[in-house]
């Protein structure tokens, strides 16, 4: 029978989606419309790169940039991935660095996974 429990012992709760335009994929492809800088909230003070994507799915997103120095422009073709940028409102999502149009930083020495970055020769 189909019973509703006033009480019921055990309460599910529902667990919140934080990337919720990725669709419980762990990357979507999508394209650049426009490519610029935002300032932080406060007590932070710099001019943050992000861009605005349309996913493959036909969602628009606001991508933060990571790292240092960037060719990105209108068209460009990018992965985003789920993870915030906590200084920027709104913006949920990162672009991963070294596939697709998004090229890897050269320089990097420390956690270069994240940035598409091989060991440097020694």
């Amino acid at each position: 029978m189909n019973k509703q429990y006033k009480n019921p012992r055990i309460v599910k709760k529902k667990k919140r989606v934080k990337a919720p335009s990725l669709h419980q994929c762990p990357q979507k492809k999508g394209v650049c419309l426009q490519v610029f800088t935002t300032s932080p909230k406060k007590p932070n003070s710099a001019n943050r790169k992000v861009a605005r994507v349309k996913l493959t799915n036909g969602e628009t997103v606001t991508c933060y940039i990571p790292g240092e120095g960037h060719r990105l422009q209108k068209h460009s073709v990018i992965l985003a991935r789920g993870g915030r940028a906590k200084d920027v409102p709104g913006c949920k999502y990162k672009m991963v660095r070294g596939k697709l149009d998004f090229i890897g930083l050269a320089s990097r020495r420390t956690a270069r996974s994240k940035y598409g970055s091989k060991n440097a020769k020694t």
